[in-house]
């Protein structure tokens, strides 16, 4: 009886070391695919940051020029405006100028 208690204790040992190393095993395995899935998540994820990085760099460069040109739009007119302004009143200028000469 004693020796079949030992058989049982030793084959019980046995059969949880078997299962210890199943464990680690599959814990090896999904470990190792959890880094592989996190590297992917990772590479996926900076890839898309680097797009739309890009993305918003070329709105942005767009909205840039768009809002300069309107600037250089703007800036023409009011030019063109105060240079109407400035011709008038030289004609004005030259018209007393000429009156006062023609007075004295």
């Amino acid at each position: 009886m004693l020796a079949d208690s030992l058989k049982y204790v030793l084959a019980s040992e046995y059969e949880a070391n078997q299962v210890k190393l199943i464990v680690l095993n599959k814990s090896k395995e999904t470990i190792e695919q959890a880094k592989k899935e996190g590297e992917e998540t990772v590479k996926n994820t900076l890839e898309r940051a680097r797009t739309e990085l890009e993305h918003l760099k070329k709105t942005s460069d767009r909205k840039a020029m768009e809002a300069a040109a309107e600037l250089a739009s703007n800036t023409a007119n009011r030019l063109a405006t105060m240079r109407a302004r400035a011709e008038k009143r030289m004609d004005i200028v030259a018209q007393r100028i000429f009156e006062r000469i023609i007075s004295v």
